[in-house]
């Protein structure tokens, strides 16, 4: 196998792919974006050097090529575009806006989840890459219930935000596209963290929640004598038994590795779930229990209460962007993936290790910081 292309290198489950691929032997080539402070090749480096610290080992080094995928040719030199066409025979895309509310189709989510697939798709057309690897979501099955096969994708479903519709646009593209000899489709449910280390660089959905709930706790005045803060008034327009499908970023990782290093399993679509959801009851459960506080209930699915309290509108501000993912979600079949990885069990997510996420997001207080890098090795730059 050539060197894979992997968009998306520095996301949360980017950084995982990076590990676990090289791990694996493939050869490897990111493109990153600059940031205003760091060039691409320093925010790989340090990414690479977190990843040394943290597992006691020297990790090899992919290729580096500093492009966009909003632009045509991901703005890339000729250079490097040549230098991708010579040695790049598959491409991993995974790059993607989590925004869940848009101003329009050529804003976000839409120019990244779409014009960026549409980009990806015709860069390896003109590269001669033929073999493509998509990540997309468990949630293009929008608002559907019942049992959803790995297989369907537009059935005529509703979408509870834009995020969701986007990346169904970009599924249909990437299927459409008539010069793959093959496309492999990764739909992960909500991602996050590890499930031994609790590590995320990435503070989305559950730790959004997380993290208004520990500031809701911490600033509130009424407390009983045991110290935890009293929050009876808050009220979830929910009925506590909505499942959710967490998954952990090593687990999806690993088994989207191990795909991609196993020809025989390309051309199919993988649902990234766990066998058994948590519930809204649970992660309500566990959120009392770390950030110290009781008393919340749930009166239902529907609207919001027109008498809720200032905490309790605090909060649903706060969370309305995730409001849509509130809902109960379908069941997804898994097929594919048991098959293809009966050696990579989903871990199971339950109170235990959700109350180990908590845990660690608060003692990181809900940030991540990479390893400094001041000098730059003798790396594999094109």
């Amino acid at each position: 196998m050539g060197h894979l292309l992997l968009t998306g290198a520095t996301g949360l489950l980017g950084r995982y792919l990076m590990r676990d691929i090289m791990e694996k032997g493939i050869p490897l080539a990111v493109l990153v974006r600059p940031s205003r402070r760091k060039s691409p090749a320093i925010r790989i480096e340090a990414a690479m050097r977190a990843w040394e610290e943290r597992l006691g080992r020297k990790l090899p080094r992919p290729v580096v090529l500093e492009g966009d995928i909003s632009l045509p040719d991901f703005g890339l030199s000729p250079e490097q575009i040549m230098w991708t066409a010579e040695n790049c025979d598959a491409m991993l895309h995974n790059a993607a806006s989590l925004s869940f509310v848009t101003t329009g189709r050529d804003a976000e989510p839409w120019k990244s989840n779409v014009g960026g697939t549409q980009n990806a798709i015709e860069f390896c057309r003109q590269a001669g890459i033929r073999k493509f690897f998509h990540v997309s979501t468990a949630y293009v099955a929008g608002t559907r219930m019942g049992h959803v096969y790995e297989n369907e994708l537009d059935v005529g479903q509703e979408f509870g935000n834009c995020y969701e519709e986007s990346k169904v646009a970009a599924e249909k593209l990437v299927r459409e596209a008539k010069h793959f000899d093959s496309t492999t489709f990764f739909r992960p449910g909500i991602i996050i963290g590890d499930s031994v280390t609790g590590m995320t660089t990435t503070y989305h959905n559950f730790y959004v929640a997380v993290g208004l709930a520990k500031s809701l706790a911490d600033h509130k005045t009424v407390r009983d004598e045991t110290g935890l803060a009293v929050a009876n008034e808050v009220h979830f327009n929910m009925n506590g038994n909505e499942r959710k499908h967490l998954v952990p970023v090593d687990w999806v990782s690993a088994v989207m590795a191990h795909v991609i290093d196993q020809p025989q399993h390309y051309g199919k679509t993988y649902h990234l779930t766990p066998s058994v959801p948590i519930t809204m009851r649970l992660i309500r459960d566990v959120l009392e229990a770390e950030v110290g506080f009781y008393g919340v209930e749930f009166y239902g699915a529907g609207d919001r209460r027109a008498d809720s309290s200032e905490n309790e509108e605090v909060f649903f501000q706060h969370m309305e962007v995730y409001n849509s993912y509130w809902r109960d979600d379908p069941q997804y079949d898994t097929t594919n993936t048991r098959t293809a990885a009966p050696h990579l069990p989903c871990p199971i997510v339950d109170r235990t290790l959700l109350r180990h996420l908590t845990r660690v997001a608060i003692e990181n207080k809900f940030s991540w910081k990479d390893p400094v890098v001041e000098e730059l090795p003798v790396a594999a730059k094109v």
